[in-house]
């Protein structure tokens, strides 16, 4: 009975290392011919740790091309860049791609991923004629905690509070955001009467009672009449980042008079929408930069 039991559970670490080597393996991003691929780009140094992100670079030979800085998700305490996938509506309008990874919580609480995401945007600006990048074509992009980094990267504009790590004498202004169900009110997603979150508690860390701090790391603090188009995706069924807090920060929007647009998806839950869904948000998406003048 006891050499059942331990070759039963030797079966089970074996199913659990392969999960997780499979875990581990990146996504194989394919791109159009011509592309070149820079990965692991060091965008900053803080404390030891390394900024990197990923640059997926269109020809060369042809005029400075829009760019998507893509920022992931996990409620800022999970997940990795290489992960990321999903960008060929944008290899198919010439655009490159940065995929970049910032601090987690477990690292270094707020702001340090809002800095990180800052540094990485500052980074393209910097280097924009090396990459062949047309830094008026900038579109800043994220799905939950992703789109909050997303935001702030963008929102914030010239106003470098957060840009210690990164000083600049460069004009940065994004030309679009794309906002995927994210978090529009840190303090709301603490302590709101929606729903809550550990994250956003967690990541706070020792300021998590702090109302000023919560704001001044809140989007919705941010939004203003030169602030950069933003389109709005969020399910009404979200579970975890409320439906509210992208209604509040539209209205925001349009308060401001910013060019905006908020796309519901009806019964749709934290970014778990249908294939169908999905590529009619893609078009929905690419209309909107086209919109506002990214692409043609």
């Amino acid at each position: 009975m006891r050499r059942i039991y331990i070759v039963a559970l030797l079966a089970l670490m074996c199913v659990a290392a392969k999960a997780q080597d499979s875990a581990a393996v990146p996504k194989v991003i394919k791109t159009p011919a011509g592309y070149t691929s820079q990965i692991d780009v060091v965008y900053t140094k803080v404390n030891g740790w390394d900024g990197r992100m990923d640059l997926y670079l269109a020809p060369k030979d042809k005029a400075p091309s829009p760019v998507v800085i893509n920022i992931h998700g996990g409620g800022w305490n999970k997940g990795r860049k290489e992960d990321q996938s999903g960008w060929n509506a944008f290899f198919k309008k010439g655009y490159a791609v940065a995929n970049v990874e910032y601090r987690l919580s477990q690292a270094a609480p707020a702001p340090a991923a809002i800095e990180d995401v800052r540094c990485a945007l500052i980074y393209i600006v910097e280097h924009a004629k090396e990459l062949n990048i047309d830094v008026n074509k900038i579109v800043i992009m994220g799905g939950s905690a992703g789109a909050h980094l997303a935001l702030m990267g963008g929102l914030l504009e010239n106003d470098h509070k957060f840009d210690t790590n990164c000083k600049t004498t460069k004009t940065i202004k994004v030309a679009a955001i794309i906002d995927q169900y994210g978090i529009a009110d840190v303090s709301d997603w603490a302590y709101g009467p929606h729903k809550t979150s550990k994250s956003a508690i967690q990541w706070l860390g020792d300021r998590a009672k702090e109302k000023g701090f919560a704001e001044s790391i809140s989007p919705i603090t941010y939004v203003k009449k030169s602030s950069p188009p933003t389109i709005i995706v969020h399910g009404d069924a979200d579970p975890v980042v409320p439906y509210e807090q992208s209604v509040i920060l539209y209205k925001k929007y349009q308060d401001m008079g910013v060019k905006s647009q908020f796309v519901t998806v009806a019964g749709g839950q934290h970014g778990k929408f249908t294939p169908e869904k999905k590529t009619e948000l893609n078009a929905q998406i690419m209309e909107f930069l086209k919109s506002v003048g990214v692409h043609q």
